[in-house]
């Protein structure tokens, strides 16, 4: 049975007052397509606007782990997002970056204090300790922790709850939830720094093709999105899988830093044109902006006039898949700020429906729970959360 939109404002507000509390998911549908790893349809099935859970429920629980996943999907997220980085011996696992010192407990280990280093990432300077020096075996004696304590410091109750999960893990959580549910439980993966690892024999696309592969993930109508912020990287996978891909895009003054290293010398702001978009096109069926792009920001933090981004993106055929959506005063634009507190909550509601205004097609949130309801009523056939 499909819940109707009384009953999903239903769960999903019980979901917002016990975000801490792992609610059941209550959705339902084909078991074919749970038992075959198909998205039904296909992605444009997905209810409009799609709400991506961002590196899982992360405003709830430490990113990247298992009990981030679970609980972003208990919300009700449509989509939930990983970030791929390799292990010296080739694994992929889930973090947000490579340098593993403000995720994990590693700097606890005596054993790993040598393995400290600086290294040039995309060409910045980070010190740290990195998952290409550790073996799988190695990284699983660590213990995940929540990235942000200051503006978190709930979340730092479950630091050390959770390791450090490989994608093959999540892809087989995936699965039984597809299964339990009987509804497929859509992904949302990157390949985090994709040419900086090739040069290092550790490519991420093929080792990542072979998993989609693996586990039924690898059609045009299965339940994955593929991202990163490299093109080239998409246009690797284009040849090896089929599921839909989005290029990401920083800022408009930024460059890919494929770009930099084959001296291309288009930014940001070329690819968000009309041209630029429809050689996205060529390759890939959406774009994942930040949201600055969409609607920019001033000196002051205020949001300005629209882009035409959304506009141009939707005649080329391209979805467009924003981030980051989070409640916190420090992350929201300073039109819906609230108090002096950098770590509490705004007026997120109030931000949400003015992305959502823009014919946004999904977004990415710390929140899904927040972003759920904001999206009820701009979703086809849904009442309004508060008519």
């Amino acid at each position: 049975m499909t819940q109707g939109g009384a009953a999903r404002r239903t769960v999903l507000g019980a979901a917002a007052l016990a975000a801490g509390a792992g609610i059941a998911g209550l959705s339902a549908g084909s078991a074919s397509a749970a038992e075959s790893g198909r998205g039904g349809g296909g992605f444009r099935d997905l209810p409009v606007p799609t709400v991506i859970g961002h590196r899982g429920a992360s405003g709830y629980r430490p990113e990247h782990t298992l009990g981030s996943y679970q609980l972003a999907l208990d919300l009700g997220a449509d989509v939930i997002e990983q970030d791929l980085v390799p292990t010296r011996d080739g694994h992929l696992v889930c973090r947000h970056e490579n340098e593993i010192g403000g995720t994990t407990d590693v700097a606890d280990h005596p054993e790993f204090a040598s393995r400290r280093t600086t290294k040039s990432i995309d060409g910045v300077s980070v010190t740290g300790w990195f998952t290409e020096d550790f073996t799988l075996a190695e990284l699983k004696t660590l213990r995940a922790k929540e990235r942000i304590p200051a503006v978190r410091q709930r979340n730092t109750l479950y630091d050390g709850q959770w390791a450090v999960p490989t994608f093959e893990e999540v892809l087989r959580w995936a699965n039984r939830e597809s299964r339990r549910r009987d509804k497929q439980v859509w992904l949302h993966v990157e390949t985090k720094h994709p040419s900086y690892f090739r040069a290092l024999g550790l490519g991420l696309e093929e080792p990542l093709a072979k998993l989609l592969r693996r586990y039924g993930r690898d059609r045009r109508d299965s339940a994955v999105f593929l991202q990163s912020f490299e093109p080239s990287s998409m246009q690797r996978l284009a040849r090896l899988v089929s599921v839909p891909r989005v290029v990401l895009l920083s800022a408009a003054n930024t460059r890919p830093w494929d770009f930099e290293q084959a001296k291309d010398p288009r930014t940001v702001a070329d690819l968000v044109t009309p041209e630029g978009l429809k050689w996205i096109a060529g390759f890939a069926q959406g774009i994942g902006p930040t949201m600055d792009l969409v609607i920019p920001r001033d000196a002051a933090g205020r949001l300005g006039t629209p882009t035409t981004l959304v506009k141009d993106a939707h005649a080329r055929g391209l979805v467009l898949h924003p981030y980051t959506a989070r409640n916190e005063n420090s992350f929201l634009p300073a039109d819906f700020r609230k108090g002096t507190d950098p770590a509490a909550y705004g007026d997120a509601f109030a931000a949400f429906r003015t992305y959502f205004e823009q014919g946004i097609d999904g977004i990415f949130t710390d929140n899904p729970d927040t972003g759920l309801l904001a999206a009820e009523a701009f979703r086809p056939g849904r009442r309004p959360v508060n008519p």
